[in-house]
């Protein structure tokens, strides 16, 4: 018997259940908002070159010439020879540029910065962080450093948030995150400077993964097995719901500050109601607080209409259904050992490179969506509904073509539509967007096949902090692909060189791992060892060598437990699915 068998006695998936995983489900639609804000609190309007305040276009509107037309004598041409450059101007008014049979020579003419600063077209945005703080031109960059902080405020929440839900809970870690995300989201709204602004944003990342890790835990230990696969996938659409969302609050809204108000303040509502959520019973037992648990079993059973059951309940019964999991709790395993045995330092090198390029080529296209030239707020909403499709398509390839395959397909085919995408002109809009979505797509899907690969692939004893590791990576990725949009000063096409080229090279790492459609999951380091390196378990028993100090059976074999595999197998199912 096991967790999952209680569960069942307690109601199974029940009213409890329902409301429980709704309740958590709901912050999903405002996730995206998070990660994809940037977008337009920090969307980039034409602009040009504020013109001397003697020369300006309202001074000399009795010429009987159109404003584009007058803003010719003001503003060179960029390097295109098509737009009016963004961040030089004529040293003085080249009224002569204003005929049409002009042949001056343009090069000699003089230009310089634009010292009276810059002149916005707010038809698209009415005001964004780049508007406010001039983030353009030489301050360009700054624009993509608020993404890569707020990355790395998400990759340092993980990385505590994670810690700390072992130690507190993940109930009151999730409470927390409720809070801290709502009232500095907020606050980021009254940023009185960029640097303000930054801070705000790199608190609320680690807010937001606490939010994530914490949100998917309580909600996966609180579901039966059977319930999880089908769960997982309903849920995991909340995050898609939510790409739309952002693009229509932010049509409606244009103006930075009430959109980062507005996307951030349903979660007082949000803490509000998680004060209900009952903590996980099977963390409060492996914390020896097997009391605490007994009622939260007895709460939930009350409200699945099972009194008689929560009537029978007691302390023998819970610690008789989670014994397997109490003597589990007494080994120790860190994260040195992902790499200390050779089949186990290979499948880790492997994921570390897919999971960082998926993230890095994903993040790559769904952060720069004004360079497809199509209305961003209708190119949001196609970016987020492409994700039906992915999904579905990678639940295909993983049933039909396994799991080594799909994942290097996805990449190997996202690079080849990015690289596609950098011979494609821009005036060809329909096309380029058309590619761009195929590759978010097909990043889309690389994710999902990720999350189940990779807890296939690493043991039951260590899936925990193998996910946890190679989710690192990931967000490692997400940090750097903001960084990399810079390189387009130097040469346009070269952000898509580089995210092709990585989502290449993954490729190539995937093709190195195991096949695990249809395997068995292993339990132990061993079994990884003996399956995948070839490595004799029973030889090397013999000669007193241990890879891990597991447990051994009379006739030298590894003691495994597939009812246990398998349902850590389902929860990574669920969880990978929600990721998104």
């Amino acid at each position: 018997m096991g967790f999952t068998d209680l569960l069942d006695e307690v109601g199974g998936f029940g009213r409890y259940q329902w409301l429980h995983v709704t309740l958590i489900s709901l912050p999903g639609l405002f996730m995206a908002s998070q990660n994809l804000l940037n977008n337009f609190v920090s969307g980039i309007p034409t602009h040009h070159c504020t013109l001397p305040a003697n020369h300006s276009l309202f001074n000399l509107s009795h010429q009987q010439v159109d404003r584009d037309q007058l803003l010719k004598a003001f503003i060179p041409l960029d390097s295109s020879g098509t737009k009016l450059d963004r961040c030089r101007r004529y040293v003085e008014p080249q009224w002569q540029l204003l005929a049409a049979n002009s042949s001056a020579n343009m090069s000699l003419l003089q230009t310089e910065d634009c010292v009276d600063g810059w002149t916005f077209d707010h038809s698209e945005f009415r005001a964004t962080t780049v508007t406010e703080w001039d983030l353009v031109c030489s301050l360009r960059p700054l624009k993509q450093m608020i993404q890569t902080i707020y990355m790395g405020g998400v990759l340092t929440g993980a990385i505590i948030y994670g810690s700390l839900s072992d130690k507190y809970g993940r109930r009151s870690v999730l409470i927390w995150s409720y809070l801290q995300l709502a009232v500095l989201g907020c606050s980021a709204a009254l940023s009185p400077s960029y640097t303000a602004y930054c801070i705000f944003r790199f608190l609320g990342g680690m807010a937001v993964s606490g939010v994530i890790l914490n949100g998917v835990s309580l909600k996966v230990e609180w579901i039966p097995t059977k319930a999880r696969t089908i769960v997982g996938t309903l849920t995991s659409f909340f995050f898609t719901f939510g790409q739309m969302i952002l693009a229509g609050l932010a049509c409606w809204l244009r103006d930075w500050r009430k959109l980062q108000v507005v996307v951030c303040a349903p979660y007082f509502l949000f803490f509000a109601y998680s004060w209900w959520f009952s903590e996980s019973a099977r963390w409060l037992v492996l914390k020896r607080r097997s009391e605490d648990a007994l009622k939260s079993l007895k709460r939930v059973a009350r409200i699945n209409g099972k009194p008689e059951v929560a009537d029978k309940l007691t302390l023998e019964v819970l610690h008789s259904h989670m014994r397997k999991e109490m003597e589990s709790s007494h080994s120790t395993f860190t994260a040195y050992d992902l790499f200390k045995t050779r089949g186990m330092r290979r499948i880790s090198i492997c994921l570390m490179a897919v999971w960082f390029s998926t993230s890095f080529a994903y993040y790559g296209l769904a952060m720069d969506l004004q360079k497809f030239g199509v209305n961003i707020y209708l190119m949001q909403i196609i970016f987020g509904a492409v994700d039906f499709p992915a999904k579905l398509l990678a639940l295909g390839m993983l049933s039909y073509l396994g799991r080594r395959v799909s994942q290097a397909a996805c990449l190997f085919l996202s690079a080849l539509i990015i690289f596609a995408n950098i011979f494609v002109p821009t005036d060809m809009q329909t096309v380029r967007t058309t590619l761009a979505c195929l590759g978010k797509g097909l990043t889309s899907a690389s994710f999902t096949t990720a999350y189940l690969f990779s807890g296939e692939l690493y043991p039951t004893v260590i899936r925990q902090t193998g996910m946890g590791f190679v989710s690192t990576m990931a967000r490692i990725g997400s940090m750097a692909a903001p960084a990399v949009l810079i390189l387009d000063e130097v040469l346009p096409a070269l952000p898509s060189v580089v995210y092709g080229g990585a989502a290449v090279l993954a490729g190539c790492f995937a093709c190195f791992l195991p096949e695990t459609l249809n395997i068995p999951l292993p339990d132990t380091i061993e079994d990884v060892e003996e399956k995948w390196s070839g490595i004799n378990i029973a030889s090397r028993q013999k000669e007193g060598v241990s890879l891990q100090g597991g447990v051994v059976s009379n006739d030298g074999g590894v003691v495994s437990n597939d009812c246990v595999a398998l349902k850590e197998l389902k929860e990574i199912e669920a969880t990978g699915l929600n990721a998104l």
